[in-house]
C-alpha cells in the first residue's frame, strides 16, 4: 500500500455562492434583500468535461493498482480479533522511508 495515492473517484465542480451573513450595522431584513439579489446573480454549477487521455489515464491506474488477496485479509483480521497480530515497526519504517524517497524523486523532475 502506497501513502497518497490518487482518488480513482471522479471530481464534481460547482461555483455556488453562499449568502454573506449580516454584518453588525445591517439588519436582519437587509441582509435578506442582499442574500436574494445576489442568489439571482448565481450560476447553477460549471459544466466540466473530461477528456479522453484524462479517462485514459484514470482507467491505467485503476489497472495497475494491486489486487486484494482475501486470505491474508481473513488471516490479518482473526489475528487482531484474538490479540495476536504483532506490529512489525522496522518494515513499515522502511516503507514510510521508500514512499517519502519516490515522492521526493518525483518532485525533482
Amino acid at each position: 500500500m502506497k501513502i497518497d495515492q490518487p482518488s480513482a473517484k471522479p471530481v464534481a465542480a460547482s461555483a455556488a455562492v453562499q449568502p454573506v451573513p449580516a454584518k453588525g450595522g445591517q439588519s436582519a431584513p437587509a441582509a435578506g434583500a442582499n442574500a436574494a439579489a445576489a442568489s439571482k446573480q448565481q450560476t447553477a454549477g460549471v459544466a466540466v468535461t473530461v477528456s479522453t487521455l484524462a479517462r485514459t489515464l484514470g482507467a491505467s491506474q485503476r489497472a495497475d493498482a494491486a489486487e486484494v488477496d482475501a486470505k491474508k485479509v481473513n488471516a490479518v483480521r482473526s489475528a487482531i480479533q484474538h490479540g495476536t497480530y504483532q506490529v512489525n515497526a522496522e518494515a513499515i519504517a522502511d516503507k514510510l522511508l521508500a514512499n517519502a524517497e519516490e515522492m521526493l524523486n518525483r518532485s525533482r523532475r
